[in-house]
Parts: structure tokens; sequence; C-alpha cells
């Protein structure tokens, strides 16, 4: 991947000096998986520049074009779905079948974007009003240009493609800063689909530190998608704000669970814990606090921790789940689960002795008051906490009283609709989990310290073009009001039209 990526044409500079890089490593075992050149601004610029030439040529092969090239890339993937699970597995230490199934949710979004964005962009005809009866008024959608993605090091591939694709297929070209703890899935999704696409520079990967993204956020790129922590994002908006470029930002969460008394226990519990420690607890959307009502706590409890009893974490091919991805993270699970134990909380499988670098074993936690740390913070890691409520009312309260707003799940026979309609979030799964993120007809996102913006569906369509308004003459009137011959009996009649209709002229 070194290798390939030093292209002559995207960087003529580099052949003569020595090239600073960094290496991304196997977390289960710690060993090198491959080593990385650290783009600087100039390089960056100059990759940005390539893909700004390339995007004329892209917008002029049409939707037709690109649906046809996003297809092959997308059969060409799930051909190759060994050759990438693999190297997600390496470098983020999941196991193979987990990277299969991300593989796979993110093939599905890169058809559906290539499918529907001819549709979903179409030319949208307005109704002028009565006073502008005459004009014709349309809105068309254009692609913003070049856009910029940051993605993230938990999923690698499904994430970052969950903005990818659908610039791509909107018509823009695209300049992805994958995580330097993942850097070969970035690479590798850079190659395949230079295997299926008619020109270079449609989509062209940049490896790097912080400094790397954060030159391509004051590149001059029309727009920047970025997936990762609430912190890392309203750095990448300050930056983007010093050349006026948009954001999209899918940010982090502290997702809640409310279970009511109707609940079917055995599916909930089966699915928060997949919820909660899957990936290793490393997803945004993951269960982190559970609200159960306090005539079902006991059970809902007790079959937690028997399916807990028969999950252990360990590298590919031996734990249910893999490592830390994250090093660093490991003093934030641990912290978290120390002071939920200070602050008066319980364990009801596992404690502070389930953290063994670099694997987490599952821990359950019970009891643990709201104004803790572990309560309000994002753990990211296999922590679930279970506290009671009397009500259902007290569940969607304590719920909505975090700063974060991305995901939820409800679990209700007959409660679920209602529930889900008054939680402050940006997505809910009733008697389900995870399902919002692979329903690709659907935007997903957050609100308040979850981010802004959405990918996935029309709005992550949209969220990659401008709208530009078109009103046309389509006979001329008498009366002409915007002119400075316009007539005092012109503006009476107006006037007496808007008192008539009291304003509705639309």
């Amino acid at each position: 991947y070194f290798k390939s990526y030093l292209h002559p044409t995207r960087l003529p500079t580099m052949a003569t000096k020595r090239i600073p890089s960094f290496n991304s490593h196997n977390p289960a075992t710690g060993e090198v998986a491959g080593a990385y050149p650290i783009m600087n601004a100039k390089q960056v610029n100059e990759i940005v520049g390539h893909a700004r030439n390339a995007s004329v040529q892209w917008q002029k092969l049409g939707f037709a074009g690109r649906k046809k090239v996003l297809l092959a890339w997308s059969t060409l993937i799930i051909k190759r779905i060994d050759q990438i699970a693999a190297l997600v597995s390496l470098e983020t230490g999941k196991p193979v079948g987990d990277a299969k199934l991300e593989v796979s949710i993110a093939v599905g979004h890169i058809g559906w974007a290539a499918r529907h964005a001819e549709e979903i962009m179409r030319t949208a005809h307005r109704a002028p009003g009565l006073l502008l009866s005459n004009m014709s008024a349309t809105v068309q959608r254009s692609p913003l240009g070049v856009v910029g993605v940051i993605g993230p090091w938990n999923y690698p591939i499904f994430t970052p493609v969950g903005s990818i694709a659908y610039a791509l297929a909107a018509g823009n070209t695209v300049v992805f800063k994958p995580s330097e703890y993942t850097p070969g899935v970035g690479m590798w999704l850079e190659e395949s689909f230079n295997e299926v696409a008619p020109f270079a520079d449609v989509l062209t990967t940049i490896t790097g530190l912080g400094e790397t993204g954060g030159a391509l956020c004051t590149s001059g790129v029309d727009k920047i998608s970025f997936t990762g922590s609430t912190r890392t994002a309203k750095i990448v908006a300050a930056q983007c704000a010093t050349t006026m470029t948009p954001v999209v930002l899918e940010c982090g969460g502290k997702d809640p669970v409310i279970v009511a008394a109707d609940a079917n226990l055995e599916r909930a519990v089966d699915a928060t814990i997949w919820s909660a420690m899957a990936n290793a607890g490393q997803s945004c959307i993951g269960a982190e606090r559970v609200y159960v009502d306090e005539r079902v706590a006991d059970k809902f409890t007790e079959l937690a921790v028997e399916l807990a009893k028969t999950i252990h974490a360990g590298a590919p091919g031996d734990g249910k789940y893999g490592p830390a991805t994250m090093p660093s993270q490991i003093k934030v699970i641990q912290s978290h689960i120390k002071t939920a134990i200070k602050d008066g909380g319980s364990c009801a499988y596992g404690g502070p002795e389930s953290v063994k670098p670099p694997f987490v074993q599952p821990v359950i936690l019970l009891d643990v008051p709201e104004d803790s740390a572990a309560m309000r913070e994002e753990t990211f890691g296999p922590i679930i906490i279970i506290n009671r409520v009397k009500t259902m009312r007290e569940a969607i309260d304590l719920a909505n009283a975090s700063s974060y707003g991305l995901g939820a799940n409800v679990w209700s026979k007959r409660q679920g609709k209602r529930i889900a309609a008054e939680l402050a979030c940006g997505m809910v799964a009733i008697n389900s989990t995870f399902s919002f993120a692979a329903v690709a007809s659907v935007p997903f996102g957050g609100v308040k310290d979850s981010g802004y913006g959405r990918v996935h569906g029309p709005e992550g369509l949209l969220e990659y073009t401008y709208p530009r308004t078109v009103v046309r003459t389509r006979f001329n009137v008498p009366l002409n009001l915007l002119s400075f011959k316009r007539k005092t009996k012109e503006e009476n009649l107006v006037i007496t039209l808007t008192r008539w209709l009291k304003g509705r002229f639309g």
C-alpha cells in the first residue's frame, strides 16, 4: 500500500525526499500491520486539486454513467469480501465474521445510492403563486464538487462508505482520510474503486495523522463529512469555519435502551447485550444505558448476566469480540467502571478486573446514579448499565436528559411507537437494534452533542448537493410590479388582493 500510494502524478515532489510515515498495528498483538505516508498540507492541497479537475468529467458522466461505475464497484467488493474482511479484522481486531457483515451492509448502501440518485436529485417544480402565475418555478440539485470524508476506525468500511457512496452518486469526487488506526482499509477502498473507475482521482485516499485531517478541512473542499468523537468534531467544525466549508458531523452517543413491562425480555436481552458488547462496545449507536420497568428488572438482569457469561473477548478466531482498537480507550473504560462503583453502582457481572489490556471482558453494572460520569459520558467499551424505573415517563425523561442524541432502542409490544415519538434523538429502533443503520433508505445522524447533518437515504444524497432556484417567465402579463414604471393603481390592486386572500398567494 505504501508503494502504490506514491503515485508520481499525484506526488511528484516526494520521490527525492525522505517521506515521513507512520505504522498501523494489529491491536490484538501489537504487531505492525503496515506503513503509510504522512501527508502534509501541500500534498493534500495538490490531491484536492486533482480531484477538482476530475469532478468535471465525473459530473459529465451523468447519473447512468456513475451508476454503472458504482454498481461495478459494489460487485468487485463482494467478490473480494474475504480479502477486505481480513484487512478490516487485522487493523481493528474484530472477528472476521463481523467484518464480513460490515462489508455486506456497506455494499448495500453503495447500490442504493447508485440506483436512487437520479430520482432524488430530479428537478422539482414549485407553485409560483397567484401574483406570479405567469412564472415557472423550479429547484435544481447540483453536486458540490469535491467532498472530503474523514472516517473512523471502529467501522472503517461501513461508516465512510455511508458518505463516500452518496457523495459519488450525487456527482462529487471524494478525498478520503481514514483513521490512522485503519489506513490499509482506506487504501483498499481507493485501489478497488480505481479498478472500475473510468479515470483517476474520482476517489482518492490520503493517509496521515490529525494534521493531515486538519489540512483536508482547510484545503478548499466543498464539504467535509466527519465521523468521530464530539471533541474532535468541534475542532473539525472550527477549522472548516475558517474557509466557510460546510460540515456533516456524525459524533458519539450514550444510547439508551428502554424496556417496558410488556417487552419480550428474551429478545430484548439478546439484542441489548449484543448492541453493548459487539465490536468490543466500540459502536457509536451501541447500547450504553438501560432503563427497565422495575416489574421486570430482576428478570431482565438475570437473563443479561446469563448471556454475558457465554461471551468473552479475544483475538479474531477466539473471542466473540476483539480488543480495544485504540489503546487509550482502555483508560476511559477502566475509569468509568471504577467511577460507577464509587458513585454507588454495583456489579452484576464483571468489574474492574475485567479490564485486561488489550481486551475488556463483559461488564454489567446496576443502579448507577444519573449524575455519574459513567452515565453521562460515552464509554465506548463492552459495558452496559441497567437502571430501574417506575414508569415509562421516567424512562423517557432520563433517556432525554443526556447531552447526546444519536440512537435509542425501545422494547415494548404495545407502547413502542408512543415512546419512540418522545425521544430526543435522530434514530430509534423498536423491538430491534442497529436496524436503522442497515436500512439504506433512511437517514442516519443525531442531534445535540451527537452532531448534525445526515448520511444515508435521500437526505444523505442531498447533503452533497446544493439547491439552485430557477424562475422563468412563461408569458408576459400587464401587471409588472418589478419596474420603476409601476403605477399606483397596480400597487393598490396588490394590496386589495392581499386583504382578500389574506396573504395566501400560493
